[in-house]
């Protein structure tokens, strides 16, 4: 499950949510029901296969099946080898895979080249050009203290930062990106930035800094080296620089397989297969630092090997009236990458699809609280009908939450007007830490969320209905350490400069101040927004009932309103 997107869209079941509803029907009866059956060769067969799924998938040789790495092509091609197995047809766009591009940010290449008086300096200790520098050539010798048009300009952060140093709303990286383009009008070919200040600056290079490139380089030296050749104010240097930056990607891929039963309408069934690797993308809550394996038993191991299992009963199932997709998504750690690449990316026609179910942690059933909570409740009528009538056989005390919108890949398919329904056994104290291991899925439990999700699609099948799609009042989506929220969803998959509205709330700041779905916030009151981490910090500067001004490009127009937290 994605944490990154939970500090914008709160958990399931949040303290100011609408709708409640608790399903116990016969819920006594049913518990001493199930417990008192006995398990058929069948269903040991369907919970050891579960077993085998997440035991392969949360092996410490898959490194924690982060996107676009070796770990994570060993557990697509497992998926792949189960789907095969099970006779789906391949269904991406390179046989089962369908591979899309991850952009990682921006990274320094080794082209990148500084050298002072003949001495060339390493980038890797040095120096390093800020993500916004030109990608550009520049030989001169200018004089440290003197600012002359067409020449390389320093300048020391001595000063400003000892100023700020209690000042906890002064941004440096603004401010230097301020001098910096203050600087390139005022005809300066480099901007070469240093501290000679005991207060440390911190500065470091940010690759997911999407500011636009300026039209000259800007470099930091760091203070042993600005110490060593900047010390005589008075001395004019040899300079000669080299920037070249670019883009860092990754490639990941969904794993697509398909049930054609040559019907008018898909259902959609999908889980996320990768995880957090070593940590490595900033979504683990271990806080020792160490480098260790995030094997995600739970998250979301369990979800896939249910898809695997369901996949597998599907397919021999007396169900013809309708086609089935299986989609194991990856890049859902990052953002929901997968699932939104494939949903603006289908491999059939998204007309067709009646309805998508997505199961992200539903292995660590409660036996005792029998607690299993279904996301997307509000987002067809039909709902409420099909998770009642089919609980007394699973023995489920169901929590709803009514949104679309929620922390998984079923809200990528929310925000295609795709009725949705969300599987969820809840958080737990090894949530995004590297002790999600196998030894601790409930296996039985998950057998019966399995079941149950079987017989919701078979008895919606006995309908033959396309499913009504109702649009749901959102949860908060904002940062749960902020007090006050825009009201968008992020599109985590943009790499341009600012941050790109995926989804508006009705009702919220965003909505009321006129921005819409596709717009691209590139500031906040007096704060540029170039990323979603410096949007992040923006909001971390208002309180509920401030006002402000929000500008915002919508294509190429720039436009600017007012806003109330």
């Amino acid at each position: 499950m994605n944490l990154l997107f939970n500090t914008f869209a709160l958990r399931t079941n949040p303290p100011n949510m609408r709708l409640r509803i608790t399903l116990m029907l016969a819920c006594l009866f049913a518990v001493f029901f199930v417990q008192a059956q006995k398990l058929k060769k069948a269903d040991k067969a369907i919970i050891a296969n579960l077993q085998k799924h997440v035991g392969y998938l949360a092996d410490d040789k898959l490194q924690g099946r982060r996107a676009g790495t070796e770990g994570e092509s060993l557990a697509m091609n497992y998926i792949r080898d189960q789907f095969e197995q099970t006779g789906l047809q391949p269904k991406g766009t390179d046989s089962f895979f369908q591979p899309f591009e991850i952009n990682d940010g921006r990274q320094v290449n080794t082209a990148t080249f500084f050298s002072i008086n003949g001495r060339e300096l390493n980038k890797e200790t040095d120096f390093f050009p800020f993500p916004y520098s030109a990608n550009a050539s520049v030989e001169a010798a200018p004089a440290l203290s003197l600012q002359e048009a067409d020449m390389p300009w320093f300048f020391n952060l001595k000063e400003i930062v000892e100023e700020n140093k209690d000042n906890p709303h002064f941004d440096l990286d603004d401010f230097i990106h301020n001098k910096a383009l203050d600087y390139q009008k005022k005809k300066a070919t480099a901007l070469i930035v240093y501290n000679t200040s005991a207060i440390d600056d911190n500065l470091q290079f940010d690759p997911k800094d999407r500011a636009e490139a300026l039209t000259i380089p800007v470099i930091y030296i760091n203070k042993e080296t600005a110490k060593k050749y900047f010390s005589d104010e008075a001395a004019t240097l040899d300079i000669k620089i080299k920037t070249d930056l670019g883009e860092k990607k990754r490639t990941a891929h969904n794993v697509i397989g398909y049930i054609d039963n040559n019907a008018g309408s898909t259902v959609i069934l999908g889980a996320h297969f990768d995880h957090l690797g070593y940590g490595e993308d900033g979504g683990s809550l271990l806080r020792t630092g160490e480098h260790l394996i995030h094997n995600g038993a739970d998250d979301n191991a369990s979800g896939t090997a249910a898809l695997i299992e369901l996949a597998r009963m599907l397919k021999v199932s007396k169900i013809k009236n309708t086609n089935f997709l299986f989609i194991a998504f990856s890049g859902e750690e990052l953002g929901l990458f997968g699932s939104k690449y494939f949903a603006d990316n289908p491999t059939i026609d998204l007309k067709s699809v009646n309805y998508m179910i997505n199961m992200d942690m539903v292995g660590r059933f409660n036996d005792s609280t029998h607690a299993l909570t279904v996301g997307g409740y509000g987002t067809s009528p039909a709902w409420a009908t099909a998770i009642a009538a089919n609980n007394p056989k699973s023995a489920f005390v169901v929590k709803t939450d009514s949104s679309g919108i929620g922390p998984s890949d079923h809200t990528s398919f929310y925000l295609k007007d795709i009725p949705v329904l969300f599987f969820f056994t809840g958080v737990h104290s090894d949530y995004h830490k590297p002790t999600d291991d196998a030894d601790k899925i409930n296996y039985t439990g998950e057998y019966k969320i399995v079941r149950y999700i079987d017989e919701i699609i078979t008895s919606l099948s006995k309908q033959n209905q396309k499913l009504a799609f109702l649009k749901t009042r959102d949860t908060q989506m904002s940062p749960a350490r902020f007090t006050v929220t825009l009201g968008i969803m992020p599109d985590y998959t943009f790499t341009g400069s600012g941050v790109r509205c995926d989804a508006i709330s009705d009702g919220k700041a965003a909505f009321r101040a006129g921005l819409k779905t596709g717009d691209v916030i590139i500031q906040l009151g007096e704060y540029a927004v170039t990323s979603l981490d410096n949007y992040m910090q923006a909001l971390g500067k208002f309180k509920k009932g401030d006002k402000t001004k929000v500008k915002y490009k919508r294509g190429a127009e720039t436009i600017e309103s007012d806003v109330q937290f």
